[in-house]
């Protein structure tokens, strides 16, 4: 599916109109109609991207995997870990997280 209207249905799911999303996002309106009725987001600076993608709470990887059908491989990052830890850390035993705080560890050294 073309990336522009994978961005275009988030936003109406989740309650926006273009010109309100337009606002949130601090980009004008008319660039937001302009990148996803006409142009697409290929011509669209990477900066404006990552900011649509931030307000839609999705990440431009997210994003080319809608697009695609395709999972990308990536490294987890400090936040995706972090979401990780405050997802499931209750539920996680006293062994789990000593040892993933030993992994954590190992990692920043």
């Amino acid at each position: 599916m073309e990336r522009a209207k994978i961005i275009e249905e988030l936003i109406k799911e989740q309650g926006y109109s273009l010109r309100s999303f337009a606002q949130k996002c601090d980009i004008p309106y008319t660039s937001l109609y302009t990148i996803l009725k006409r142009t697409g987001i290929r011509k669209t600076s990477v900066e404006v991207v990552i900011k649509i993608c931030q307000n839609l709470g999705i990440t431009v990887e997210e994003l080319e995997e809608m697009a695609t059908g395709e999972k990308l491989k990536h490294e987890p990052s400090y936040d995706d870990v972090e979401r990780l830890i405050a997802r499931n850390g209750k539920q996680m035993s006293k062994e789990q997280k000593l040892r993933l705080i030993q992994l954590l560890s190992e990692i920043i050294e």
